[in-house]
């Protein structure tokens, strides 16, 4: 067994050195090779020109998301017509590389179309099952899931939140509408409700988990939980797993569904170390996946990373970047993060 320890305390020294390049080969194992469900990362089409990311992907990854290019914003323009090139294009690369195929997302609060916003009444509520039909039928039997609706939940957990879809449909209204069409339209995909911070805000999380406890009791057709697991690494150890305690009581599979944990301090003066802060990025990750472990093996959907490199992350395309941030799994030139070891770990002393 590898002493996750003596690994890790040496992954940890050359961080806080930066010296990545001579970091030790410790993802020689691919991850889909030793967890006992789907590993998945997200993905654009201009990646597949990239030989390096998709030679990572393909190593370690047996699921792929679409990161922005299955998203209404990119789909439905603002007439109301319909491109699926980029969203086909990543529906095939899954085909072609036995990879399985997750949609996200059909309905978000963000996504604050031009085009609904022309419509009212029954032509809204028409609309409105048309494109979630529409979208769904057409990768129908090649994405094994989908999330539904997207961060539902306020940003600080006091109830839901208003946007175009509730102040036409109703707060709990769109929700369940939204379930109702994509099972019409894909009766075998695995169907979430998905938010962020449910492992870092507890009252959102409660929150959330109440959504999940009423729409059942409504008979809402959800059939999985998305916790998109962007971890804050200073929360409390512990945190992240009560929350995957009460999640599991519904019984419904989980999906860890965008993974990834920033060393960045928000509006506030930092005087951690490099080494203090990858110590904390890596306890809170290795919770994370320790808790995804301990679910009954069928409630275990997928654990996905959100990005290959940290290079490929969101956050590095913030303009407040410093070009430090190491919030993924591998680095610039895909060697293995200390963050790595700390999934792998946890997966295989979970086994």
């Amino acid at each position: 067994m590898i002493d996750r320890r003596t690994v890790l305390a040496s992954s940890l020294a050359l961080a806080a050195c930066g010296n990545t390049a001579a970091a030790p080969a410790i993802a020689a194992t691919p991850l889909k090779s030793i967890a006992p469900f789907p590993i998945g990362t997200c993905a654009m089409t201009g990646q597949f020109q990239d030989p390096a990311w998709v030679d990572l992907c393909l190593t370690h990854c047996s699921q792929l998301t679409p990161e922005w290019e299955m998203k209404m914003e990119y789909i439905l323009s603002e007439t109301g017509e319909y491109r699926w090139d980029a969203p086909d294009r990543i529906a095939d690369f899954c085909t072609t590389h036995g990879l399985r195929l997750f949609g996200t997302t059909l309905i978000w609060y963000s996504q604050d179309s031009a085009y609904f916003r022309s419509l009212s009444g029954e032509r809204f509520r028409t609309e409105y099952d048309r494109y979630i039909q529409t979208v769904a039928q057409r990768y129908r039997g090649r994405a094994t899931g989908w999330d539904v609706v997207n961060e539902a939940v306020a940003e600080n957990g006091a109830g839901l939140r208003t946007c175009l879809w509730s102040e036409a449909l109703g707060q709990d209204g769109y929700i369940a509408r939204a379930f109702e069409q994509a099972k019409l339209a894909d009766p075998d995909a695995v169907l979430f409700l998905n938010d962020y911070n449910l492992e870092n805000l507890p009252t959102k999380g409660a929150t959330f988990l109440r959504l999940v406890e009423r729409m059942l009791k409504a008979g809402v057709p959800i059939g999985g939980i998305g916790t998109q697991s962007h971890l804050d690494i200073e929360i409390p150890a512990g945190q992240t797993a009560a929350f995957f305690r009460e999640a599991a009581q519904f019984g419904l599979p989980i999906h860890v569904s965008e993974l990834d944990a920033s060393l960045r301090s928000e509006g506030r003066i930092d005087t951690r170390s490099q080494r203090q802060k990858i110590e904390q990025q890596t306890a809170r990750v290795a919770e994370l996946t320790e808790a995804f472990m301990d679910l009954p093996p069928a409630q275990r959907f997928a654990f996905t990373v959100w990005g290959m490199r940290d290079t490929d992350s969101w956050l590095r395309r913030d303009a407040r970047d410093d070009g430090k941030d190491s919030p993924l799994l591998f680095n610039a030139q895909a060697r293995a993060n200390p963050m790595f070891q700390a999934v792998s770990d946890a997966i295989r002393e979970g086994v």
